[in-house]
């Protein structure tokens, strides 16, 4: 393996991005992660805190493109996914792609679409192509959605269902910057003049490299029980409902993501802990009567309260 290309990789994306997203880096490397194992990403703040400039910066610096819908309950499914016209000129019907049909979607406030609408976002992101009066069109391999909700203001929305909110492959928020971060980007220029400035640090055959790289990262017997242990964990009592084996086989994938960005190959107990509360927080319930934050916390308990392996000196 090749790691230090992998690491090499890493600190390109991540410093690129720095540029508009300050103080934020593992934030950064968390979506890189999602977009290594062809995930998505549903990302939950308070509006302000960078959401749309991350995905903004992320897309200039793998060299893709990016498209932004602003959700709302008059957005059509034919609105994300494209509609099939008559050209008068050519005197037969074209297909005109939709926003979908780009490498990075951000798609803004989720919630306040109707549910046949965020079906046709979620049927994309699962299947990866989209169907158009019985025509099937493929897209991108860099194909990445992050999602947007804002968690304080429930009027006038659509939440999400538990079968739907699983399809994500992580749960972020970015959270406010420290003071002598948010400083120094006040009395800096904009932020849409520093991501016009940016320009793609990786290409995608280093994509494919580092993919190729992860997949490869040794997970031993005893990190794989570990990771178990949590998963299953998660559908004791303590627990409405618990990991999918979705889930358990996307904090796997993101594990070995994790290790390769980090220069090993191999995987540690410490890379579960870091991810599993990104890849599984959303993926549990508490109970009926019962808050996400509550099911936040007792994750967080179950990650506590699990042993750890450690290796046995010879």
């Amino acid at each position: 393996m090749d790691l230090n290309r992998v690491v090499e990789y890493r600190n390109r994306v991540v410093q690129a991005v720095s540029r508009a997203i300050v103080g934020k880096d593992d934030a950064i490397e968390m979506v890189l992660i999602c977009h290594l194992c062809g995930g998505h990403v549903l990302l939950e703040d308070v509006p302000g805190t960078g959401k749309t400039m991350l995905l903004r910066a992320f897309a200039k610096a793998i060299g893709g493109s990016f498209s932004r819908v602003q959700f709302t309950p008059d957005l059509q499914p034919s609105d994300l996914t494209g509609i099939n016209f008559y050209s008068q000129k050519e005197g037969e019907f074209r297909f005109r792609p939709g926003p979908l049909f780009s490498d990075i979607v951000l798609a803004d406030e989720v919630n306040r679409a109707t549910p046949r609408t965020q079906a046709a976002l979620l049927e994309a992101m699962q299947e990866r192509q989209i169907t158009v009066d019985g025509v099937t069109h493929p897209l991108g391999g860099r194909f990445m959605v992050m999602a947007t909700q804002n968690p304080l203001e429930s009027y006038g929305t659509f939440p999400l269902p538990e079968a739907q909110v699983d399809r994500f492959f992580m749960r972020l928020s970015l959270g406010y910057m420290q003071r002598a971060e948010e400083l120094s980007v006040l009395r800096r220029q904009d932020t849409v003049d520093i991501i016009a400035g940016i320009d793609p640090v990786v290409t995608d055959r280093d994509a494919e490299f580092v993919r190729d790289q992860c997949r490869q990262v040794h997970v031993s017997d005893a990190v794989a029980g570990y990771l178990m242990d949590l998963v299953e964990g998660t559908r004791g009592p303590d627990f409405g409902c618990g990991v999918s084996t979705r889930g358990a086989i996307a904090l796997y994938r993101s594990v070995q993501a994790a290790a390769a960005l980090a220069g090993r190959d191999f995987a540690i107990p410490e890379d579960i802990r870091r991810m599993a509360p990104a890849v599984l927080a959303h993926r549990v319930c508490a109970g009926a009567g019962l808050k996400r934050a509550d099911a936040e916390a007792r994750l967080m308990a179950l990650v506590d309260r699990v042993p750890v392996p450690v290796e046995e000196m010879p």
